[in-house]
């Protein structure tokens, strides 16, 4: 596996063979827009992985037909009336957690309102949307929620973040029972709206959001325990870019793109800031862990300024090593996304310029080199 800095190695401009094929005629509500926010590539409890992508008039899925591929079955779309800002987020028990922003005009009046669905099995329907209300009782203050950020934790419990009206965070979680809290004001001041949550394999949640200081951070330190600010990162990351990825038992390293496009850019607590190179980009970093070469590595993706995805790898938590940005396939809709499948193998994905999936995969576990693009 190549580690050496891609900084100082010229861009690579292999592109696949071929022009493109053309697009398929397809219904106007099942052209994608773009992904979901947040982790939109995800490993189902039976080893298949499905995808999601928002479209005009809801969400679009895709799965795998079997663990492994190569086929995929979709897309299917699912209607989420008048809901925007989708987010997904998964837990220890499989289940994929939605959540989406509801903006409404009642007379001279704007209600923002918060709804939340789950699909319980790969390839299965998804449950009904649930009303989380708003974030606000006041009629004058219920319309200044941003959008929705989405982890859940080791109960299966998700946590819904929305940063305030006073440019801090709330959160809203669910109970043991399944019944929902109030929501809850974590501070924090000067944040953006492009914000991430993820959770730990031992199920603590993480948060993470840009703002006007640098990154703020919040953790639990317990599974179910509560929410507490750390010290922010003095780092200012372009809205929208942060992810989060656990590089070691309970150790999380955060990844962004720089907002003066410098370049991608990772934190991790004892470690400090870590600058990756990559150049330029736009929404968010992709990451995932992986066999490559026989040792653990982080893959890392993110959308370069022209529209393509970018893919590098190091040793986990070895930043020193290098790492070589590569760009591969055409013009992609917003973020790329990784996951493992149920081979071990890495997978890339996106939405392409034409709203259709696209998906790539590891040929096998002793490098990091790429297959055959398909679409769907």
């Amino acid at each position: 596996m190549a580690t050496r800095s891609r900084r100082n190695s010229p861009t690579s401009t292999r592109r696949p063979a071929g022009p493109p094929a053309p697009a398929p005629a397809r219904d106007w509500n099942t052209v994608a827009l773009g992904p979901l926010r947040g982790r939109w590539l995800l490993a189902g409890k039976d080893g298949r992985l499905t995808a999601y992508a928002r479209t005009e008039d809801g969400l679009l899925r895709w799965t795998e037909r079997a663990p492994g591929g190569p086929g995929w079955s979709g897309p299917e779309p699912f209607p989420a009336e008048e809901l925007t800002d989708l987010a997904v987020g998964q837990g220890p028990d499989g289940y994929a957690h939605f959540v989406g922003r509801r903006r409404r005009r009642t007379g001279e009046v704007d209600t923002v309102t918060y709804h939340h669905a789950v699909q319980y099995q790969s390839g299965r329907p998804m449950g009904p949307w649930e009303s989380l209300g708003t974030l606000y009782r006041k009629p004058d203050m219920s319309h200044r929620g941003g959008p929705p950020a989405l982890a859940v934790d080791a109960q299966g419990a998700p946590h819904v973040f929305v940063r305030n009206a006073g440019r801090g965070v709330h959160v809203r979680r669910q109970d043991k029972k399944g019944g929902w809290g109030a929501w809850d004001d974590l501070r924090g001041s000067k944040t953006f709206e492009g914000a991430c949550a993820a959770s730990t394999a031992e199920g603590r949640v993480r948060f993470a959001a840009p703002g006007e200081k640098g990154i703020s951070l919040w953790a639990q330190s317990a599974p179910g325990g509560p929410l507490v600010k750390g010290e922010d990162v003095p780092c200012l990351a372009q809205d929208g870019s942060l992810c989060v990825l656990e590089t070691s038992p309970g150790r999380v390293t955060h990844f962004w793109h720089a907002a003066d496009g410098s370049g991608v850019f990772g934190y991790r607590e004892g470690a400090g800031v870590l600058a990756l190179g990559g150049g330029p980009g736009y929404g968010s970093v992709a990451a995932a862990r992986a066999v490559v070469d026989g040792y653990d590595c982080t893959v890392l993706a993110h959308r370069t300024a022209g529209g393509r995805t970018a893919l590098a790898a190091y040793p986990t938590e070895h930043e020193a090593a290098g790492l070589w940005w590569t760009e591969i396939g055409e013009e992609c809709l917003e973020s790329p996304a990784l996951a493992v499948d149920a081979y071990g193998l890495v997978v890339i994905a996106s939405i392409s310029a034409c709203g259709e999936l696209l998906v790539n995969r590891q040929k096998d576990g002793s490098s990091l080199s790429l297959g055959r693009w398909q679409r769907f």
